[in-house]
């Protein structure tokens, strides 16, 4: 009998889990989630590692703390170690799938310090760094799509590095990502790698557009904006899929493709649903469409599988109403672009946030197992 999540992955849906941590992969449930629930990659952010190794009723990183503190190891050090060595763990889980999929799935991503979102040479840096210490054909290393951004996901990309690019929130950053991406192929083709090696997927975040722009619509108060509500993240995020399927049907694109380079998978991202009016599986049943990835957290993957009903692609053919629901927004007087700028300013500041108390929380960990010796 099939499931939900078996038909989102029937449907061409690649389904990744949005959460890591150390007990997750040593209780087996990462395990089980790709045998139970079509899991077939894993995400990771600083929130999320902030998250982990933070939880104070998670003693699963006790014993690599008290290590690190043996070894005069600093918050920056251990931080990427436990990170790192999370990542090659989960990676060594999800390698059957990996090779079951010819590497476009079994994936798992790793983020650049959101301290480098505005340095593009440290990004880069950062980047080869994680690939090198990673060391698993799996991985993907996630750079933010902010201007600085940009030309580092090239210079990765020609590096011969695969790479998830994240916090894209407006369809003109979006081209842009994808021109990024194409330059790197160019380049890494230049330099002599193997492309097919290379992948990459482009994180669309969706649920935060429609709680900024819901915010503004409630402001505005009228019955055409009030009617507007909840469908701002959807549209944005199947004109994102319009924009995939024309720029990569390209010449350019498709020479590439013709050299054995892999295309730039959407990833739908931010799909947990904020709003408790609308429905808790609304980001997974309204993107369904081939080639794409999204990326849940837990509760939204359980929904999902619980009570989501999957009607096959639910993209393609929406793009006239899709641009009518940004016609109809700007003509209420949403202003999308100053949207999707303060959420990209947004999303740094709250990963920077996180990134910070990440190292408070494992400087304090290191100071008391040293005391603890």
């Amino acid at each position: 009998m099939s499931t939900p999540t078996q038909d989102l992955a029937d449907a061409g849906v690649s389904i990744w889990l949005d959460d890591l941590s150390r007990s997750r992969i040593t209780s087996g449930n990462l395990a089980e989630l790709i045998e139970t629930r079509n899991v077939s990659g894993v995400t990771t952010n600083p929130t999320i590692f902030q998250s982990a190794i933070g939880n104070t009723s998670d003693d699963s990183y006790a014993g690599a703390l008290a290590d690190l503190a043996g070894e005069g190891a600093d918050a920056d050090a251990a931080i990427f170690a436990l990170t790192t060595e999370d990542v090659q763990a989960a990676a060594d889980i999800f390698r059957p799938v990996y090779d079951a999929t010819g590497g476009v799935d079994g994936r798992v991503s790793i983020e650049v310090s959101p301290d480098l979102a505005h340095d593009t040479a440290g990004t880069v840096a950062e980047a080869k760094k994680l690939w090198a210490k990673v060391d698993r054909p799996n991985a993907l290393i996630k750079i933010p799509a902010t201007k600085a951004g940009l030309p580092a996901i090239t210079e990765t990309i020609a590096a011969g590095i695969s790479v998830n690019v994240t916090l894209i929130f407006s369809l003109e950053r979006y081209a842009a990502v994808i021109d990024a991406y194409l330059a790197g192929l160019a380049q890494a083709k230049a330099n002599g790698h193997d492309l097919s090696g290379i992948h990459s997927v482009a994180s669309f975040f969706v649920s935060r557009v429609d709680t900024e722009v819901d915010k503004r619509l409630a402001a505005i108060g009228t019955e055409d904006a009030l009617a507007l509500k909840g469908l701002a993240g959807i549209a944005n995020a199947r004109l994102a899929y319009e924009l995939f399927e024309q720029r990569f049907a390209e010449q350019s694109a498709q020479e590439l493709v013709a050299a054995g380079a892999n295309l730039q998978r959407p990833l739908w991202a931010s799909t947990g649903v904020k709003d408790p009016a609308l429905p808790d599986t609304l980001y997974v049943t309204e993107l369904v469409a081939p080639g794409t990835v999204n990326t849940m957290p837990e509760k939204t993957l359980q929904a999902t599988f619980d009570h989501g009903v999957i009607a096959g692609d639910t993209v393609t053919g929406t793009y006239a109403a899709s641009h009518q629901v940004f016609a109809d927004l700007a003509a209420a007087g949403v202003d999308l672009d100053d949207v999707t700028q303060l959420l990209e300013d947004e999303g740094v500041e709250k990963f920077i946030a996180s990134w910070h108390d990440l190292q408070q929380t494992v400087a304090t960990a290191l100071s008391a197992a040293e005391n603890d010796r």
